[in-house]
């Protein structure tokens, strides 16, 4: 886990091959402000990309897609909606026409979905299945629409009707970077960004295995670098089908207020009188002072040089009185930033008996399949851990027993990755 310079960021990231897979098809890369001045005009970014396509060429893909957009999104001056889906389509193409230039690449694609923290907000650009949720509150979002088959004919059921007969096949991508010359990217925010927020990037081999509750439960109990490691080893326990990557990002609790540096703009100038508008507002005062000098000494004295003096101070004043009021406005407005349709659905990730029983079954499968096997699993740290989280239960503390719980999914494992080492030829199991 790293804490990023004075931004209140902690993140945390992990990619793993899975239990079926013989390699990686995943990339991800996070790559963060090393300053203020690049906080403002950048921000930090990470992405996660996940690969399809035969041999190397889904590999080649996600790699690409996190290489060109970080690269291509830092060439613009400044951050905002349209540097990021211009950075999409930049890797699009990139893709495209490698696929293009070598037959073994043909139609390779990857998804990708990426976040912009900075001082505008959360901003996300994604495109296929690869997820970007939000953390607040125990409450999970999810910020980005699937662009699978099954969420494409739940948005519009006609689709099922018209042009689809039998199950809906749940691997289906429905949008992708790098099979077609274009892409329609999806853009949403930029979010305002509370203290305690938290973020979870990740490929369909989290998702797909590991329930959008369960997610935000131990992403929310759990400090990034534990939660990640515990996702995946959760993700692999039951099946681990495909490879498995993950990023979460945590706006610490003791970050900075969301309405002052650096995540909204800097306002340094806010509270500071401009020179001109003193030197207007005593123009204004003197002028009127020697206008009532000259009418109450009398006509003789009541010249044009007066009426210009006093025309002038005149307007000089209500232009700075204008300003102040404008100033004033300005700086209690906010900014009515576009945002997307997102969030596209919610989960409640209290911490429960129900989730902790859950992630306890997971647990004894694996404890059946070992009998079952005969694998030589060695399970007291296990039990040690699931005795102290049966405490906490016992004592309504179910925050407290999902993190045993957590620490018991680790020696799982732990041993079951022994297991393997120990028996080379079985790296699959069937929970």
């Amino acid at each position: 886990m790293q804490k990023i310079w004075d931004s209140g960021i902690d993140y945390a990231e992990l990619s793993d091959v899975g239990m079926r897979r013989s390699n990686n098809q995943d990339s991800f890369v996070s790559v963060l402000a090393k300053s203020e001045k690049r906080f403002i005009t950048h921000g930090h970014l990470f992405i996660v990309a996940d690969g399809m396509g035969a041999h190397a060429a889904g590999e080649l893909a996600s790699q690409l897609a996190v290489d060109e957009i970080s690269r291509a999104f830092f060439q613009f001056e400044t951050m905002d909606r349209d540097a990021i889906e211009a950075a999409f389509h930049h890797a699009n193409r990139e893709i495209y026409n490698k696929g293009q230039s070598n037959p073994e690449f043909h139609n390779m694609g990857t998804t990708a979905c990426s976040l912009v923290l900075n001082q505008a907000g959360a901003t996300i650009a994604h495109v296929g299945d690869s997820r970007v949720y939000r953390l607040r509150n125990d409450c999970l979002e999810q910020l980005t629409f699937d662009h699978s088959l099954v969420w494409e004919i739940e948005a519009n059921p006609e689709l099922k009707t018209s042009s689809w007969s039998g199950p809906i096949p749940k691997n289906v991508i429905t949008r992708s970077l790098g099979p077609n010359s274009a892409v329609q990217v999806d853009i949403e925010g930029p979010f305002a960004v509370q203290p305690g927020d938290r973020f979870v990037l990740c490929s369909d081999g989290l998702s797909g295995v590991v329930e959008d509750e369960e997610i935000g439960t131990l992403a929310g109990c759990l400090d990034p670098e534990r939660a990640t490691q515990v996702l995946a080893d959760l993700a692999n326990l039951r099946g681990g089908p495909d490879n498995i990557t993950v990023t979460i990002v945590h706006v610490a609790e003791d970050s900075p207020d969301p309405d002052s540096a650096p995540l909204s703009q800097p306002s340094s100038n806010s509270k500071k009188t401009p020179g001109w508008l003193l030197y207007s507002i005593v123009f204004q005062w003197l002028a009127t002072a020697l206008f009532g000098v000259l009418l109450l000494g009398g006509e003789d004295q009541f010249s044009i040089f007066t009426i210009v003096t006093f025309t002038t101070a005149l307007i000089s004043s209500v232009a700075a009185w204008g300003w102040l009021a404008t100033k004033n406005q300005s700086s209690h407005t906010k900014l009515n930033l576009p945002q997307g349709k997102a969030p596209y659905r919610s989960y409640d990730a209290r911490p429960s008996n129900d989730l902790y029983e859950r992630l306890g079954r997971t647990i004894q499968a694996l404890r059946d399949a070992s009998a079952e096997n005969n694998w030589l699993m060695e399970w007291n740290s296990v039990d040690h851990y699931q005795q102290l989280g049966q405490i906490e239960i016992n004592q309504d503390r179910a925050r407290d027993a999902v993190r045993y719980q957590s620490c018991a999914i680790l020696e799982a494992m732990k041993q079951l990755r022994e297991q393997q080492n120990r028996a080379a030829n079985d790296t699959s199991v069937d929970l």
